[in-house]
Protein backbone atom coordinates (compact mmCIF):
# COMPACT_ATOMS: atom_id res chain seq x y z
CA UNK A 1 0.00 0.00 0.00
CA UNK A 2 1.48 3.40 -0.96
CA UNK A 3 2.90 5.27 2.04
CA UNK A 4 1.16 8.50 0.96
CA UNK A 5 -2.27 7.00 1.67
CA UNK A 6 -3.41 7.67 5.22
CA UNK A 7 -5.29 4.84 6.88
CA UNK A 8 -8.18 5.84 9.16
CA UNK A 9 -7.63 5.20 12.86
CA UNK A 10 -10.32 2.65 13.64
CA UNK A 11 -10.81 -0.77 15.21
CA UNK A 12 -13.34 -3.57 15.25
CA UNK A 13 -14.29 -3.29 11.57
CA UNK A 14 -15.88 -6.32 9.87
CA UNK A 15 -15.50 -6.98 6.17
CA UNK A 16 -18.81 -8.75 5.56
CA UNK A 17 -17.99 -10.05 2.07
CA UNK A 18 -14.64 -11.03 0.57
CA UNK A 19 -13.20 -13.83 -1.55
CA UNK A 20 -9.87 -14.28 0.19
CA UNK A 21 -9.70 -17.93 -0.82
CA UNK A 22 -9.13 -16.89 -4.45
CA UNK A 23 -5.76 -17.45 -6.11
CA UNK A 24 -5.16 -13.67 -6.12
CA UNK A 25 -3.74 -14.13 -2.60
CA UNK A 26 -1.64 -17.24 -3.11
CA UNK A 27 1.68 -15.42 -2.77
CA UNK A 28 0.94 -13.25 0.28
CA UNK A 29 -2.17 -14.52 2.05
CA UNK A 30 -0.62 -14.36 5.53
CA UNK A 31 0.68 -10.84 4.89
CA UNK A 32 -2.75 -9.84 3.60
CA UNK A 33 -4.36 -11.07 6.81
CA UNK A 34 -1.80 -9.18 8.88
CA UNK A 35 -2.47 -5.97 6.92
CA UNK A 36 -6.15 -6.50 7.62
CA UNK A 37 -5.46 -6.71 11.34
CA UNK A 38 -3.16 -3.70 11.25
CA UNK A 39 -5.89 -1.67 9.54
CA UNK A 40 -8.35 -2.38 12.38
CA UNK A 41 -10.36 -5.10 10.64
CA UNK A 42 -11.25 -7.69 13.25
CA UNK A 43 -13.19 -10.22 11.15
CA UNK A 44 -13.88 -11.16 7.55
CA UNK A 45 -16.48 -13.42 5.97
CA UNK A 46 -15.10 -15.50 3.09
CA UNK A 47 -17.94 -15.98 0.61
CA UNK A 48 -18.65 -19.14 -1.34
CA UNK A 49 -19.48 -19.02 -5.04
CA UNK A 50 -19.46 -22.67 -6.16
CA UNK A 51 -20.24 -25.97 -4.47
CA UNK A 52 -17.39 -27.56 -6.42
CA UNK A 53 -14.97 -25.17 -4.68
CA UNK A 54 -16.62 -24.93 -1.27
CA UNK A 55 -13.49 -26.27 0.42
CA UNK A 56 -11.65 -22.97 -0.21
CA UNK A 57 -13.82 -20.71 1.96
CA UNK A 58 -14.25 -23.48 4.53
CA UNK A 59 -10.51 -23.99 4.89
CA UNK A 60 -9.97 -20.26 5.29
CA UNK A 61 -12.50 -20.23 8.15
CA UNK A 62 -10.80 -23.22 9.77
CA UNK A 63 -7.45 -21.45 9.47
CA UNK A 64 -8.17 -18.50 11.77
CA UNK A 65 -10.68 -17.57 14.47
CA UNK A 66 -11.53 -14.26 12.79
CA UNK A 67 -12.43 -15.73 9.40
CA UNK A 68 -15.90 -17.13 8.68
CA UNK A 69 -17.47 -18.54 5.54
CA UNK A 70 -20.63 -19.01 3.53
CA UNK A 71 -21.49 -21.72 1.00
CA UNK A 72 -23.62 -21.54 -2.11
CA UNK A 73 -23.74 -20.99 -5.87
CA UNK A 74 -23.26 -17.59 -7.48
CA UNK A 75 -25.73 -16.94 -10.33
CA UNK A 76 -22.87 -16.69 -12.80
CA UNK A 77 -21.84 -20.22 -11.86
CA UNK A 78 -25.28 -21.81 -12.12
CA UNK A 79 -24.29 -23.02 -15.58
CA UNK A 80 -21.22 -25.01 -14.46
CA UNK A 81 -22.52 -26.59 -11.24
CA UNK A 82 -24.06 -30.04 -11.59
CA UNK A 83 -25.66 -29.66 -8.15
CA UNK A 84 -27.24 -26.28 -8.89
CA UNK A 85 -30.68 -27.90 -8.41
CA UNK A 86 -29.77 -30.32 -5.61
CA UNK A 87 -31.15 -29.02 -2.33
CA UNK A 88 -29.37 -31.71 -0.32
CA UNK A 89 -26.03 -30.48 -1.68
CA UNK A 90 -26.79 -26.98 -0.37
CA UNK A 91 -27.87 -28.38 3.00
CA UNK A 92 -24.66 -30.37 3.32
CA UNK A 93 -22.48 -27.41 2.30
CA UNK A 94 -23.76 -25.15 5.09
CA UNK A 95 -23.63 -27.82 7.79
CA UNK A 96 -20.47 -26.60 9.51
CA UNK A 97 -19.95 -24.60 12.73
CA UNK A 98 -17.98 -21.87 10.92
CA UNK A 99 -20.52 -21.48 8.11
CA UNK A 100 -22.50 -18.34 8.90
CA UNK A 101 -24.61 -17.93 5.77
CA UNK A 102 -25.70 -19.28 2.41
CA UNK A 103 -24.65 -17.87 -0.93
CA UNK A 104 -23.58 -15.82 -2.68
CA UNK A 105 -26.81 -16.51 -4.48
CA UNK A 106 -29.08 -14.46 -6.67
CA UNK A 107 -29.77 -13.25 -10.18
CA UNK A 108 -27.46 -11.64 -12.73
CA UNK A 109 -28.94 -10.60 -16.08
CA UNK A 110 -25.92 -8.47 -17.02
CA UNK A 111 -23.80 -11.45 -17.96
CA UNK A 112 -25.19 -14.16 -20.23
CA UNK A 113 -23.18 -17.19 -19.11
CA UNK A 114 -25.96 -18.72 -17.02
CA UNK A 115 -29.52 -19.27 -18.21
CA UNK A 116 -31.95 -17.13 -16.17
CA UNK A 117 -34.18 -20.13 -15.44
CA UNK A 118 -31.22 -22.09 -14.14
CA UNK A 119 -30.21 -19.11 -12.00
CA UNK A 120 -33.72 -18.85 -10.59
CA UNK A 121 -33.86 -22.55 -9.75
CA UNK A 122 -30.56 -22.33 -7.88
CA UNK A 123 -31.59 -19.12 -6.13
CA UNK A 124 -34.94 -20.44 -4.92
CA UNK A 125 -33.37 -23.59 -3.50
CA UNK A 126 -30.83 -21.51 -1.59
CA UNK A 127 -33.63 -19.31 -0.28
CA UNK A 128 -35.37 -22.46 0.94
CA UNK A 129 -32.26 -23.66 2.76
CA UNK A 130 -31.85 -20.20 4.31
CA UNK A 131 -35.40 -20.42 5.67
CA UNK A 132 -34.88 -23.98 6.91
CA UNK A 133 -31.62 -23.29 8.72
CA UNK A 134 -32.21 -19.73 9.88
CA UNK A 135 -28.96 -18.72 8.19
CA UNK A 136 -28.94 -15.42 6.30
CA UNK A 137 -28.73 -15.48 2.53
CA UNK A 138 -26.09 -13.34 0.80
CA UNK A 139 -27.64 -11.95 -2.37
CA UNK A 140 -26.04 -10.89 -5.64
CA UNK A 141 -28.35 -8.87 -7.89
CA UNK A 142 -27.41 -7.21 -11.15
CA UNK A 143 -29.83 -5.85 -13.76
CA UNK A 144 -32.57 -7.96 -12.18
CA UNK A 145 -34.30 -5.56 -9.80
CA UNK A 146 -37.93 -6.51 -10.45
CA UNK A 147 -37.41 -10.28 -10.51
CA UNK A 148 -35.19 -10.03 -7.45
CA UNK A 149 -37.65 -7.97 -5.43
CA UNK A 150 -40.57 -10.28 -6.23
CA UNK A 151 -38.56 -13.44 -5.51
CA UNK A 152 -37.35 -12.37 -2.08
CA UNK A 153 -40.75 -10.96 -1.16
CA UNK A 154 -42.42 -14.24 -2.10
CA UNK A 155 -39.82 -16.23 -0.16
CA UNK A 156 -40.16 -14.03 2.92
CA UNK A 157 -43.95 -14.40 2.81
CA UNK A 158 -43.62 -18.18 3.15
CA UNK A 159 -41.38 -18.22 6.22
CA UNK A 160 -38.95 -16.10 8.20
CA UNK A 161 -36.04 -15.07 5.99
CA UNK A 162 -32.88 -13.16 6.82
CA UNK A 163 -30.52 -11.74 4.25
CA UNK A 164 -28.29 -9.03 2.86
CA UNK A 165 -28.15 -7.35 -0.52
CA UNK A 166 -24.40 -7.52 -1.03
CA UNK A 167 -22.34 -4.95 -2.93
CA UNK A 168 -25.48 -2.92 -3.43
CA UNK A 169 -25.51 -0.94 -6.67
CA UNK A 170 -29.14 -1.31 -7.75
CA UNK A 171 -31.97 1.17 -7.65
CA UNK A 172 -33.74 2.80 -4.73
CA UNK A 173 -36.89 0.69 -5.22
CA UNK A 174 -35.05 -2.59 -4.72
CA UNK A 175 -33.35 -1.18 -1.62
CA UNK A 176 -36.70 -0.14 -0.18
CA UNK A 177 -38.38 -3.47 -0.93
CA UNK A 178 -35.48 -5.41 0.55
CA UNK A 179 -35.52 -3.27 3.69
CA UNK A 180 -39.27 -3.76 4.00
CA UNK A 181 -38.82 -7.51 4.43
CA UNK A 182 -36.08 -7.01 7.01
CA UNK A 183 -33.00 -7.35 4.82
CA UNK A 184 -29.72 -5.54 5.30
CA UNK A 185 -27.85 -3.51 2.67
CA UNK A 186 -24.09 -3.86 2.25
CA UNK A 187 -21.96 -1.28 0.48
CA UNK A 188 -18.65 -1.91 -1.24
CA UNK A 189 -15.97 0.34 -2.69
CA UNK A 190 -18.44 1.40 -5.39
CA UNK A 191 -19.84 3.78 -2.77
CA UNK A 192 -16.60 5.82 -2.94
CA UNK A 193 -16.45 6.19 -6.73
CA UNK A 194 -16.84 9.72 -8.06
CA UNK A 195 -19.71 8.87 -10.42
CA UNK A 196 -21.93 7.10 -7.88
CA UNK A 197 -23.67 9.97 -6.10
CA UNK A 198 -27.03 8.24 -6.63
CA UNK A 199 -25.75 5.28 -4.64
CA UNK A 200 -24.58 7.56 -1.83
CA UNK A 201 -28.06 9.09 -1.83
CA UNK A 202 -29.53 5.61 -1.32
CA UNK A 203 -27.04 4.86 1.46
CA UNK A 204 -28.17 8.00 3.26
CA UNK A 205 -31.71 6.61 3.44
CA UNK A 206 -30.80 3.16 4.80
CA UNK A 207 -31.46 2.91 8.55
CA UNK A 208 -28.30 2.70 10.64
CA UNK A 209 -29.27 -0.72 11.98
CA UNK A 210 -29.40 -2.22 8.47
CA UNK A 211 -25.99 -1.13 7.16
CA UNK A 212 -23.02 -3.39 6.40
CA UNK A 213 -19.69 -2.72 4.68
CA UNK A 214 -17.61 -5.02 2.52
CA UNK A 215 -14.77 -5.15 0.05
CA UNK A 216 -15.93 -7.89 -2.36
CA UNK A 217 -12.18 -8.44 -2.57
CA UNK A 218 -10.28 -9.02 -4.78
CA UNK A 219 -12.58 -6.71 -6.76
CA UNK A 220 -13.74 -3.09 -6.50
CA UNK A 221 -10.91 -1.34 -4.66
CA UNK A 222 -12.31 1.87 -3.12
CA UNK A 223 -10.97 5.38 -3.38
CA UNK A 224 -8.24 6.35 -2.52
CA UNK A 225 -6.71 2.95 -3.42
CA UNK A 226 -8.75 2.37 -6.57
CA UNK A 227 -5.58 2.24 -8.66
CA UNK A 228 -4.60 -0.90 -6.73
CA UNK A 229 -6.27 -3.53 -8.89
CA UNK A 230 -6.35 -6.28 -6.27
CA UNK A 231 -8.60 -5.31 -3.40
CA UNK A 232 -8.18 -6.82 0.08
CA UNK A 233 -9.99 -6.65 3.45
CA UNK A 234 -7.76 -3.89 4.86
CA UNK A 235 -9.25 -1.51 2.29
CA UNK A 236 -12.76 -1.79 3.72
CA UNK A 237 -11.88 1.02 6.13
CA UNK A 238 -12.00 3.49 3.23
CA UNK A 239 -15.55 2.47 2.33
CA UNK A 240 -16.41 2.70 6.01
CA UNK A 241 -15.01 6.25 6.13
CA UNK A 242 -17.17 7.24 3.15
CA UNK A 243 -20.28 5.75 4.77
CA UNK A 244 -19.50 7.54 8.04
CA UNK A 245 -19.30 10.86 6.19
CA UNK A 246 -22.63 10.18 4.46
CA UNK A 247 -24.25 9.40 7.81
CA UNK A 248 -22.61 12.27 9.69
CA UNK A 249 -20.85 10.00 12.17
CA UNK A 250 -17.29 9.33 13.22
CA UNK A 251 -15.60 6.41 11.54
CA UNK A 252 -15.41 4.55 14.86
CA UNK A 253 -19.14 5.04 15.43
CA UNK A 254 -19.83 3.62 11.99
CA UNK A 255 -17.43 0.74 12.59
CA UNK A 256 -19.28 -0.15 15.77
CA UNK A 257 -22.68 0.12 14.08
CA UNK A 258 -21.79 -2.01 11.05
CA UNK A 259 -19.95 -4.60 13.16
CA UNK A 260 -22.94 -4.97 15.49
CA UNK A 261 -25.22 -5.30 12.47
CA UNK A 262 -22.99 -7.95 10.89
CA UNK A 263 -22.94 -10.05 14.05
CA UNK A 264 -26.69 -9.71 14.44
CA UNK A 265 -27.34 -10.87 10.89
CA UNK A 266 -24.63 -13.55 10.80
CA UNK A 267 -25.58 -14.72 14.28
CA UNK A 268 -23.28 -17.76 14.28
CA UNK A 269 -20.30 -15.39 14.43
CA UNK A 270 -21.23 -14.48 17.99
CA UNK A 271 -22.38 -17.97 18.91
CA UNK A 272 -19.15 -19.66 17.78
CA UNK A 273 -16.57 -16.90 18.26
CA UNK A 274 -14.44 -19.03 20.55
CA UNK A 275 -14.46 -22.18 18.45
CA UNK A 276 -12.84 -23.15 15.19
CA UNK A 277 -14.33 -25.54 12.66
CA UNK A 278 -14.44 -29.29 13.00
Amino acid sequence: MPEAITMPDVKGVIDSHAHIDFDHYLDDRDDMIQRMTNAGVSDVICIGTRLTHQSGPRQMAEYADNIWFTAGVHPNHAHDQDDYDNIDAYRAAVDHPRCVGIGEAGLDYFYTKSDPERQMTSFKLQLQVARETGLPIVIHSRDADQDMAKTIEDAAAEADLKGVMHCFSSGAELAERALNIGFYISFSGILTFKNTQSLRDIAATVPDDRLLVETDAPYLSPEPVRNIKRNEPAHVVHTLACLAEIKGKSIQEMADITADNTRRLFHKMAENKMGKGA
